[in-house]
């Protein structure tokens, strides 16, 4: 097949490690070629803006400005574009926000490569690509009338404000955060403020109780399902 005929995937992660050995394995396949890759989502916008791609991987874990502000933007710009979400980030808590961003699909970082290019197949074949676990999960919740997202209070919160509300929940510091999310601390902080405001919470210890037993109420249904 010539170049001209395959699928053009773009990749944006910011683990340089992960993303060639992603790269690597997208090339393999004779019908796709990877057009441009990136490590950030000011880098990703510049050369998208060079580059028509049929799909973007997008990771949600992004210096700045995060995947899923990303993920809108090329919904919006690039029309042509479709993105597929790939994090590490539990889909259970990040998959029904990024399909609203305008994501085709979402899937973690632990799946097989094979199921990354599956994926791709049937984005660009016009369909939702989500795991076999979350569209159950998702049904569920919709038979039951519950929110999608889990705990409603966490809705209230923005996209990163959840990230951060995520690491406080797995017990990281707020130094740890900051370097996790590429943000300084002083953001960190603001973000964790925020979190406190908008659940009503009194103290900084209040959100960190509240954060872990969300955290945990989350790994609960996750296994149940």
């Amino acid at each position: 097949m010539s170049s001209e005929g395959r699928i053009k995937v773009f990749v944006v992660d910011d683990h340089p490690l992960f993303r060639e050995g992603l790269v690597q394995y997208i090339n393999r396949e004779t019908d796709m070629e990877v057009c441009g890759e990136a490590g950030d989502t000011p880098t990703a916008l510049s050369a998208l803006n060079q580059i028509k791609a049929d799909i973007a991987i997008v990771d949600l874990t992004l210096q700045g400005i995060s995947g899923l502000q990303l993920v809108k933007v090329i919904s919006t710009q690039h029309k042509k574009t479709h993105v597929l979400v790939l994090s590490m980030h539990d889909e259970k808590l990040y998959a029904e926000r990024a399909l609203r961003a305008g994501a085709k699909g979402y899937i973690m970082k632990q799946e097989a490569p094979r199921e990354v290019v599956a994926a791709i197949r049937q984005v660009l074949a016009g369909k939702i690509y989500l795991s076999e676990a979350l569209s159950k999960h998702m049904i569920t919740r919709m038979v039951a009338n519950q929110p999608l997202e889990g705990a409603a209070p966490v809705d209230v919160l923005s996209n990163r404000e959840l990230e951060v509300f995520d690491y406080i929940g797995q017990g990281f510091q707020t130094r740890e955060i900051s370097e996790k999310l590429h943000l300084s601390v002083k953001t960190v902080e603001s973000h964790r403020e925020h979190i406190k405001n908008k659940l009503n919470l009194s103290n900084s210890t209040e959100v960190i109780r509240r954060a872990i037993q969300w955290v945990h109420s989350e790994k609960g249904q996750n296994e149940s399902v």
